[in-house]
């Protein structure tokens, strides 16, 4: 892999929700139940 990829499973571990600070803004990062990834604000 390159550098500048990150695979779910090394971002996510065991979790399945992950929190995510951007512009001093939080954003929630979760896999679906169909395995699906959904970003919220």
């Amino acid at each position: 892999m390159t550098k500048n990829v990150i695979t779910s499973a090394e971002l996510f571990g065991t979790l399945h929700e992950i929190l995510i600070m951007h512009a001093g803004e939080q954003y929630r990062l979760r896999i679906t139940s169909n395995n699906k990834l959904i970003l919220t604000k």
